[in-house]
């Protein structure tokens, strides 16, 4: 799995309009901000609105705006609206999945799987929520990403 400019880039905004709950920001301000351009923003900014992630108000002080909760945006939901499945080759993923020639008996097809769950762990248990407050870690000692919560 790589994650295009796409999905970056909508990432880039996403934080940008959670860091100002409520508030309308124009698309100068956040192609200036996101260092996106205006054009390739006016894309991205119409497809979160299609998927329900922000709104726009038109007019002299128009933009966009978060229209629904950080707390329930979640990062694997976004990037795979954006983006596809979350796996690395056809053949391993769920969603898309590929037949391949060589699948029986292929001793890639584990790690594969592998990378696709890890990758598919980290972000579906990510909200935009988690970002904003910086809990996304690795943790001391281990090869592990986490989300640290307050309990």
């Amino acid at each position: 799995m790589k994650v295009s400019s796409k999905g970056e880039y909508a990432l880039r905004a996403l934080i940008l309009l959670g860091n100002h709950p409520g508030k309308v920001i124009g698309i100068q301000e956040i192609a200036e901000k996101t260092l996106v351009s205006i054009h390739y923003l006016e894309q991205l900014l119409l497809q979160l609105k299609k998927l329900g992630y922000v709104t726009s108000k038109r007019g002299a002080k128009g933009g966009y705006i978060l229209q629904m909760n950080a707390e329930t945006i979640n990062i694997g939901e976004v990037i795979r609206q954006l983006e596809g499945p979350l796996s690395p080759m056809g053949c391993a993923s769920i969603t898309k999945y590929e037949p391949c020639a060589l699948e029986e008996g292929c001793q890639l097809k584990p790690l594969w799987t592998l990378v696709r769950d890890t990758i598919a762990y980290v972000l579906e248990r990510t909200t935009l929520e988690d970002l904003l407050q910086n809990r996304v870690t690795k943790l001391e000692g281990d090869a592990s990403v986490a989300i640290k919560r307050d309990a």
